[in-house]
């Protein structure tokens, strides 16, 4: 098992720097495996991590469990929060772990050497005990693990568009296969689609 500074050493690695978001990920990250009594970081699948947001906390999590999207370990539910959900696969026991409200004001406690606030919470934030630092509160999960990871070799076409839909991901529409995007706001649309969406409004507005 790794301790803190080597999986901050790990994290910061990748970005060439340390920052809070970091550490907060690697905290977050040892405490949520630890609520499971699962030992990090994984060399299986067990372990499945469900961040809020992505970007350096979200690097600070997987350098502390070794869970990743590419091993299919983590999965981004995009919430805007510093905060994770771990799961154990095999008994589908789960905790939602994230920074108490009060911490930024708590780590310059911890760090009193440090005058500026951003360098204060990046020690305080390593020298906080769990108990001060975050919340760790059980949760159920709203689908079971095997219908969030899927399974690997599934694949249809979607009715409209054809493109390939794989991990079970497509939606029957009256027994047909959609994706996603054909079937509810993507979050993408297409160039020539939007064009068209111009010219339209173009008219509409020549016809009054």
């Amino acid at each position: 098992m790794l301790d803190l500074p080597a999986i901050l050493e790990i994290s910061s690695s990748q970005h060439k720097h340390l920052c809070p978001r970091q550490v907060l990920g690697a905290r977050i990250g040892l405490a949520g495996a630890a609520a499971l009594g699962l030992d990090v970081p994984r060399r299986d699948k067990r372990l499945l991590v469900i961040v809020e947001t992505d970007g350096c906390f979200a690097d600070g999590v997987a350098a502390a469990t070794s869970c990743t999207m590419g091993h299919r370990t983590m999965r981004l539910a995009d919430y805007g929060k510093i905060a994770a959900t771990f799961v154990d696969a095999k008994t589908e026991t789960a905790v939602r772990v994230a920074p108490q409200l009060d911490i930024r004001q708590k780590a310059l406690r911890y760090a009193p050497e440090e005058s500026k606030h951003y360098y204060a919470q990046l020690m305080g934030y390593q020298r906080m005990p769990d108990e001060e630092l975050l919340t760790i509160q059980p949760v159920r999960l709203g689908a079971p693990v095997q219908q969030i990871v899927s399974r690997n070799g599934v694949r249809v076409n979607c009715a409209n568009c054809g493109e390939e839909i794989i991990n079970e991901r497509e939606v029957l529409v009256q027994g047909r296969p959609y994706c996603i995007a054909c079937t509810s706001s993507a979050y993408y649309v297409p160039q020539e689609l939007r064009f068209a969406m111009a010219e339209m409004l173009v008219k509409r507005e020549d016809g009054r």
